[in-house]
């Protein structure tokens, strides 16, 4: 084994050593009780001992071949071959997302409760020997772009000290930052995966899901690199060439975008371009697009109950005609698919994080505007459910949707630019 920490391992070697036994799952909880500074508001609960226990059960309930640390897709006995992969991970799990076991605030002290059940999609990666060391802090109800809960400490960038880690999976970028953890559950809505990594220098995969009916949110992982992501996922990247537009200005909103962050975005077209892909520029579409994603939002903000944010109090109280947003919304994939391109390559955010409390102070309409300007391309493949990543490059992030493109191509185009 490395001299490093086995935390620090690729995702696709810490499984073959797990599945192999060079590690053992409770050595890794170990490690992260190693790790964790004094103060780690990322987590809204953090259970080590809890943790450790599950993983020295998961010890004892499977023995694992000592032949299998070869090959990282030997299954291990009794766990089902679609998550097998995840056997003895620690990974922790957004506060959106009910945990039995762990409180669930959901992003606001007065919404905690004690779930008896735990969500579908991390009951399967449980079952497949997934260790949940704690639940990573989120905005309330996931609803903003930065993350400072009601009632927690709120959650610094140790990338930008003082400044928003964005969100809404914030505590989750934090988390997988500061190496506490390998990678991190997360869910996205309108950037919440793609945002934070893009805050805080990680890559951020949002999986291709079906938008139809309004449907924003998927759910996925911030990790440390595109190889980590398909790895989580299973998706074999594709190399093949693809047509990829390039838009530099905002798709939403109103507001500008640094040099720095369009300069990156540039340069990734560069590369991409000398690599054999056609490369072309595209334009942005009408305002009605974000309007469409507004008014969708605000539909889904009236389902939230009880006491809420001024943001969300100010979303539910928006007056929308639902038939003629989901009109609108469902017309967006085509306007896309006009551009004639397989993926759009743009810059992650607009400008570097803000000073936590930039977006919170303001006025909710103003704030819900400020946060736009901020992320003004992620949320279109929100809406079209297109696969979308956020990675590392220039110094900044550029995202990559697939507008076209299969998820496999995409995360072949984004291992051309991050390796």
């Amino acid at each position: 084994m490395p001299k490093d920490s086995p935390l620090d391992l690729p995702l696709p070697a810490l499984s073959a050593a797990l599945h192999g036994k060079e590690v053992r799952p409770s050595e890794l909880i170990e490690e992260i009780d190693h790790r964790l500074p004094k103060a780690f508001p990322c987590f809204a609960s953090l259970d080590l001992d809890f943790a450790f226990d599950n993983a020295r059960k998961l010890e004892r309930k499977f023995p694992l071949s000592p032949t299998a640390s070869s090959n990282s897709n030997v299954r291990t006995n009794h766990i089902p071959a679609q998550f097998d992969h995840f056997f003895g991970l620690p990974i922790p799990v957004k506060d959106l997302s009910p945990v039995h076991g762990f409180p669930c605030a959901y992003g606001a002290v007065y919404r905690r409760e004690f779930p008896q059940v735990t969500d579908p999609f991390i009951s399967a990666l449980i079952q497949g020997g997934m260790v949940v060391p704690g639940k990573s802090q989120t905005s309330e109800m996931g609803m903003t772009a930065y993350t400072e809960p009601i009632g927690f400490p709120v959650v610094d960038n140790p990338r930008f000290p003082g400044c928003t880690p964005g969100g809404s999976s914030g505590g989750a970028a934090v988390a997988v930052t500061l190496g506490l953890v390998p990678a991190a559950h997360a869910s996205d809505g309108g950037g919440s995966i793609r945002v934070p990594a893009a805050a805080t220098g990680l890559v951020g995969f949002k999986p291709a899901h079906v938008s139809r009916g309004g449907k924003l949110t998927v759910q996925g992982f911030i990790t440390r690199s595109v190889e980590d992501a398909a790895f989580l996922h299973r998706i074999v990247p594709v190399s093949r060439r693809l047509r990829i537009g390039v838009l530099t200005q905002p798709l939403h909103g109103d507001g500008q975008v640094e040099p720095a962050w369009a300069g990156a975005a540039g340069a990734a077209a560069n590369e991409l371009s000398d690599a054999g892909f056609a490369v072309v520029e595209v334009e942005r579409y009408g305002d009605w697009v974000f309007q469409a994603f507004s008014e969708v939002i605000a539909l889904l903000s009236r389902k939230i109950k009880g006491k809420a944010s001024p943001i969300i109090d100010w979303l539910r109280s928006l007056e929308v005609d639902r038939g003629l947003a989901l009109e609108r919304f469902h017309k967006v994939s085509d306007i896309a698919q006009r551009w004639g391109v397989d993926v759009l390559l743009t810059p992650s955010l607009a400008f570097d994080p803000p000073p936590i409390g930039t977006f919170s102070q303001l006025a909710p309409a103003d704030d819900f505007a400020a946060q736009t300007e901020w992320t003004p391309w992620a949320s279109l493949f929100n809406m079209t459910g297109g696969a979308a990543i956020s990675i590392p490059y220039a110094g900044k992030s550029v995202h990559l949707g697939a507008v076209s493109a299969s998820p496999a191509e995409l995360l072949g185009v984004a291992g051309v630019l991050h390796r």
